[in-house]
């Protein structure tokens, strides 16, 4: 297990080199200049944008800006904003618990759900249940966040006079006013995953309940609670981690969306704002942090399979 971790380890940082070298050319490829944007007015002025250019370094060739960037954040520093001259690092402290709350709580919620759905439509198959909670995944798979998300402010401020609280507040601070930003959101993401992952599970458990140790443990005398509890559900549940683990890209694409409908301040809103001002240190420093976050959780859902079937072993 030791050698795996570390050969995982020495992936995972392959795999952000990769990926910041990845980010850094796309982001020099797109249409804009980040210098036109600084110029404002005086973008006209062809010798002050060249100036403003070479005052933030886009003026240097690309592989020395990237090697610059990237021995900066071997040292911890991400760099600043090009237009805010707000430190990367303390943007990304101040946004990431608004899309972590979002993030944890529509997970939370999505398991929730999913676990006595999948567990259910399995055990009573092709009933009218059954039929009627693989409907309702469907349609949450079918309809888009970001349509629910408009509607729900459309309908809500239309027929109740609802409209999401104006302003950010920690739950902390005020918890019923976190509360209040945070449920449609969270409910909007959560049974948007809840849908994927309960059919997952109703599938895996489908599967189980015809291996030869369930039919051994029903003739046991075992009721359906103890079979499902000790035998089945276990079993079952690595895909579902599999699932988690990929979903995480999800959440994160996902809460980009609603945080901007919601007007919630998060990592997501804060990338979409730099990506119209090309603001390169902040998209890179963003695009970087969910990349090692999601190379990260495919390392702790590795490590999970281990813990829920003890014959799978990583040499």
């Amino acid at each position: 297990m030791y050698r795996y971790l570390v050969k995982r380890l020495g992936l995972l940082a392959v795999s952000l080199v990769g990926l910041s070298m990845l980010i850094f050319l796309l982001l020099r490829v797109i249409p804009g200049d980040a210098a036109l944007f600084l110029a404002g007015a005086d973008n006209s002025n062809h010798a002050y944008v060249e100036e403003v250019r070479e005052r933030l370094g886009l003026g240097d060739p690309v592989p020395v800006q990237y090697l610059r960037w990237a021995l900066n954040i071997l040292t911890g520093d991400m760099g600043e904003s090009l237009f805010t001259r707000e430190r990367v690092v303390h943007a990304l402290g101040a946004r990431l618990p608004v899309s972590l709350e979002l993030g944890l709580l529509s997970l939370g919620l999505a398991v929730i759900i999913a676990l006595p759905v999948g567990i259910i439509s399995a055990l009573k198959q092709d009933t009218w249940t059954d039929q009627g909670m693989r409907l309702g995944s469907i349609i949450s798979l079918a309809v888009p966040n970001f349509w629910l998300g408009t509607m729900a402010i459309v309908l809500g401020s239309k027929y109740f006079n609802w409209i999401p609280p104006v302003g950010y507040e920690s739950f902390f601070t005020s918890p019923s006013r976190n509360l209040q930003q945070f449920v449609i959101p969270v409910v909007i993401l959560g049974t948007g995953l809840a849908a994927s992952l309960a059919r997952i599970l109703r599938s895996s458990m489908l599967e189980v309940m015809r291996e030869d140790y369930i039919r051994t443990a029903r003739a046991k005398g075992l009721d359906t609670q103890s079979v499902v509890r000790r035998h089945m559900l276990k079993n079952a549940l690595i895909p579902v981690v599999t699932l988690l683990g990929i979903q995480v890209g999800t959440i994160m694409g996902g809460a980009v969306i609603l945080e901007n409908i919601f007007n919630l301040p998060g990592m997501g809103r804060l990338v979409v704002d730099a990506i119209n001002r090309r603001d390169y240190p902040v998209v890179q420093g963003v695009v970087l942090a969910f990349g090692a976050f999601i190379l990260l959780v495919n390392l702790v859902t590795d490590l999970v399979y281990v813990w829920l079937d003890p014959r799978i072993s990583y040499r």
